[in-house]
C-alpha cells in the first residue's frame, strides 16, 4: 500500500498539450513524414494532449499532481515558420483561458514562433506580464540553426530579463543524423532510438551544452536554463565538460554554470539513483518535478508514491515537489513591471 501521507502540493513542470490548430498545421507542413515524433501523439495520448479539461485534472487527481505548468508538445512551432505568428498567440491564449477556468491547477510555459526571434521575445514578454505565464519552453534547434546561434539573442535576453526560466525539450534529431545513428534495425526500433529511446536526450543535451560553450551564461548570467530527463545525458558527463569549459575559454568552470545556470527535473523517470546524481551536481535546491505527462502517465498514484520513495525528507522532499519551482519564479516578471 502505498503511503500517501504527504500533504505538501505537488507541481509538475514538464506537463504536455496540443491543440487542434497545431496538429493541423503540422500535417499541412508536411512534418507528418519527416518527423516521426509525431506519431507519439496519437491514440489516448492524442486524446490526453488535446484535453484541458476534466479528463485532464481527473488523472492529475490520480497521480497525485496538484498543479501542472502546460506546455506546447514537440516539435512546438519551431518549423511552421511566418505562420507560427498567430498560433503562437492562441495557443498562449488557450493556455491562460484554462488556467482561469481551473484556478490553482495550471500553469503555463510561453508558446513562441521562434522563426522570428524579435516577435518571440515580444511575444514571451506578453505572457510573463500580461498571462502571468512562468517560463517558456523551446524545442531544440529552428530549421538549420541551433539555439545558440546569434538569431535567437533576443529569447534568451528576454528570459533573462524577465526572470523566466527556459525549458529545453528534446526534438528529433535532424534526419541526416537519424540516417547516420539510428537507421537499419527496424522501423519501429528506428523511430524509437531515435526519439524517446535515444535521440530526444541527446538533442536537447547538446542545445544546452552548445549554449553553455558558446558563452550565454556569461554574458546573462541569471539566465536560468531547465533540462528534463535528470539533465538529459548532460549530468552523466559533467567531468568531460569541465575540459570542454577550458577550450571554449569560459569566464568560470563548468561545474560552477551546473549549480548557478540550471534545473533538472524528472520528467516521469522516476529513478532515486538518477536523482541523487543530479542532486550531487546541481544541488538538491535546483531539483524540480515533472511527470512528462500524458507519455509517461501511469495508473496508481505514480508522482506521489516516487516523492514517498526518492529518498528526500523534509524541506529537500517539499523543494522537490514545489517548493524550488514556486522559490525560481517567484520574480518571474517582477523585475520588468517596475
Amino acid at each position: 500500500m502505498v503511503d500517501c501521507s504527504n500533504d505538501f502540493p505537488v507541481i509538475g513542470v514538464e506537463e504536455h498539450f496540443l491543440t487542434e490548430e497545431v496538429l493541423q498545421a503540422w500535417h499541412a507542413a508536411g512534418l507528418s513524414a519527416s518527423d516521426p515524433s509525431l506519431a507519439h501523439n496519437t491514440g489516448i495520448v492524442g486524446e490526453r494532449l488535446l484535453d484541458l479539461a476534466q479528463g485532464r485534472i481527473a488523472l492529475m487527481d490520480e497521480s497525485g499532481v496538484d498543479v501542472q505548468v502546460l506546455s506546447l508538445t514537440t516539435p512546438a512551432l519551431h518549423e511552421l515558420g511566418a505562420a507560427g505568428m498567430e498560433i503562437a498567440r492562441r495557443c498562449n491564449d488557450a493556455i491562460a483561458e484554462a488556467i482561469v477556468r481551473h484556478p490553482g491547477r495550471f500553469q503555463g510555459f510561453a508558446t513562441l514562433p521562434v522563426s522570428d526571434p524579435q516577435a518571440a521575445a515580444l511575444e514571451l514578454e506578453r505572457c510573463i506580464k500580461t498571462l502571468g505565464f512562468k517560463g517558456t519552453m523551446l524545442s531544440g534547434r529552428v530549421g538549420d540553426h541551433n539555439l545558440d546561434h546569434a538569431d535567437f539573442t533576443p529569447i534568451f535576453e528576454c528570459a533573462s530579463r524577465m526572470e523566466a526560466p527556459v525549458l529545453l525539450h528534446p526534438r528529433t534529431p535532424p534526419v541526416a543524423v537519424r540516417k547516420a545513428y539510428y537507421d537499419g534495425l527496424s522501423p519501429e526500433l528506428d523511430i524509437a532510438m531515435a526519439t524517446y529511446g535515444l535521440g530526444w536526450h541527446y538533442d536537447a543535451g547538446l542545445q544546452f551544452v552548445r549554449l553553455m560553450m558558446s558563452g550565454i551564461f556569461d554574458r546573462l548570467p541569471n539566465l536560468q536554463i531547465i533540462l528534463g530527463h535528470w539533465g538529459e545525458m548532460v549530468l552523466f558527463y559533467a567531468e568531460r565538460l569541465s575540459a570542454m569549459g577550458r577550450v571554449a575559454g569560459l569566464n568560470k568552470p563548468v561545474s560552477d554554470y551546473l549549480k548557478s545556470n540550471l534545473y533538472v527535473t524528472s520528467s516521469g523517470m522516476f529513478s532515486p539513483c538518477y536523482l541523487k546524481r543530479a542532486a550531487s551536481i546541481v544541488g538538491k535546491e535546483r531539483l524540480l518535478f515533472s511527470s512528462d505527462f500524458p507519455y509517461q502517465y501511469r495508473h496508481g498514484h505514480d508522482a506521489r508514491r516516487f516523492l514517498n520513495e526518492c529518498g528526500l525528507s523534509g524541506e529537500d522532499l517539499s523543494g522537490f515537489a514545489h517548493a524550488n519551482w514556486e522559490r525560481l519564479t517567484y520574480n518571474c516578471g517582477k523585475q520588468a513591471t517596475q
